[in-house]
Parts: C-alpha cells; sequence; structure tokens
C-alpha cells in the first residue's frame, strides 16, 4: 500500500471511528478496524452486528473463561 492510499484509510478509519463514538456504540479502534476489513472481505454488515450484539448480550461463563485458560495454557 503506497503512503497515499495508507493516509486514506487511516482518515477513513478516524472517520469511521468518530461516527461510532457519536453513536456511542463501544467499538473501540481496532474493533471497529476489523469489522470494517469483514466488510471488505464480503461479509454482511447486518449479520456482524448481530455477532457483535451477541458476544456483549451473553457474556463468557466462569467455567468457560476458566476451561479456556487452562486449555490456552497447555498450548506451547
Amino acid at each position: 500500500m503506497d503512503s497515499e492510499a495508507a493516509r486514506t484509510a487511516r482518515e477513513s478509519l478516524e472517520l469511521a471511528f468518530h461516527m461510532s463514538n457519536m453513536l456511542d456504540t463501544g467499538l473501540d479502534r481496532q474493533t471497529l478496524s476489523v469489522l470494517i476489513a469483514l466488510c471488505d472481505l464480503g461479509l454482511n454488515p447486518e449479520s456482524l452486528a448481530a455477532v457483535v450484539k451477541e458476544l456483549r448480550s451473553d457474556p463468557p461463563s466462569s467455567s468457560s473463561a476458566s476451561a479456556f485458560a487452562s486449555s490456552s495454557s497447555n498450548v506451547s
């Protein structure tokens, strides 16, 4: 990516982040960037929004989190 394209991408992300803040979405820059990239790859934005809502409304249980932590610690 040339420097002009990189600058445009940064400006676009910054604009999207400001809009996200105005709408009080609670998305950080990194998450917003990933979601935009997934849309650019052709994923349905409404489906992504539904996934984000689902993940926010259903936090992992403590037993799921501890199972994940123990399985992660076994990976070298």
